[in-house]
């Protein structure tokens, strides 16, 4: 799918170059990379590579969005792990929401990478079920992002085309049954309150995987959006120690 219409600035993806250790941190729905930029940036700061992918049809126009599949984001995603593949990294995957998502379903194809980190991963979205159904209207109305800290700016769409909850909704249902095929190490972390993806989607797939080593954070002051949120700093800070700490393990072994 081409799309029509020009990214909105600040929306692009980007690319950190920092060490051997490469990171591809995925937004979520209707999000764009901007959402995670702090995260990525900080994660940067402290040595590694970090790849921000835009996935298709976001950033642009919600007419975009509407022609694509989840496909076309899993190839966004694809794409960004080719990328610090070509230049030789030693890989994790990291994903808030939809991102997050993106994640477990590559993590569950590609068990060389190194682990993985999700934020608030969605795996169900109940108050969007009723979409499944004909009739639906062609969009629905967006409201303002999920983010408990005050003054913040998402770069995201003010409407949501239906076609494309229903990609994200087929997209979910596959996730689930993938989940005990992942056994990298794993950092599932969730916001206390989430008024989008409610928490215990995170706690299903710590459960779920198949990782000896895995962990679980909770962020008490965050909400959806946690790497625009509060917990900013927990985040990186969790996701750092915890990427150091598989490569460590791996060169004591």
């Amino acid at each position: 799918m081409r799309e029509e219409y020009a990214v909105m600035p600040g929306a692009e993806s980007f690319y950190l170059e920092g060490n051997d250790i490469g990171i591809v941190l995925s937004h979520g729905f209707i999000g764009t990379p901007q959402s995670v930029r702090d995260v990525a940036e900080a994660l940067h700061a402290r040595g590694f590579s970090v790849i921000a992918p835009r996935l298709k049809g976001h950033g642009t126009h919600p007419e975009d969005m509407e022609r694509c599949t989840h496909e076309d984001w899993y190839e966004s995603y694809s794409r960004a792990y080719r990328f610090l593949k070509k230049r030789n990294k030693r890989i994790f995957l990291m994903g808030q929401s939809m991102g997050g998502t993106l994640t477990l379903k590559f993590a569950a194809e590609h068990p060389n990478i190194e682990g993985i980190i999700t934020i608030n991963a969605a795996l169900t979205l109940q108050s969007l079920e009723y979409l499944q159904n004909d009739p639906a209207p062609r969009f629905i109305e967006e409201g303002a992002p999920d983010i408990k800290k005050e003054h913040v700016y998402e770069i995201t769409y003010e409407k949501a085309p239906v076609q494309s909850i229903r990609e994200l909704q087929k997209l979910m249902k596959q996730v689930p049954a993938l989940l005990h095929r992942i056994h990298v190490p794993a950092l599932c972390i969730k916001s206390a309150v989430d008024h989008v993806v409610p928490p215990e989607n995170t706690s299903f797939i710590y459960q779920s995987i198949s990782s000896r080593h895995k962990q679980m954070v909770t962020l008490p002051n965050s909400y959806h959006v946690a790497t625009m949120d509060h917990d900013q700093h927990t985040i990186v800070s969790a996701a750092a120690d915890f990427v150091l700490d598989q490569i460590r393990s791996k060169a004591a072994v």
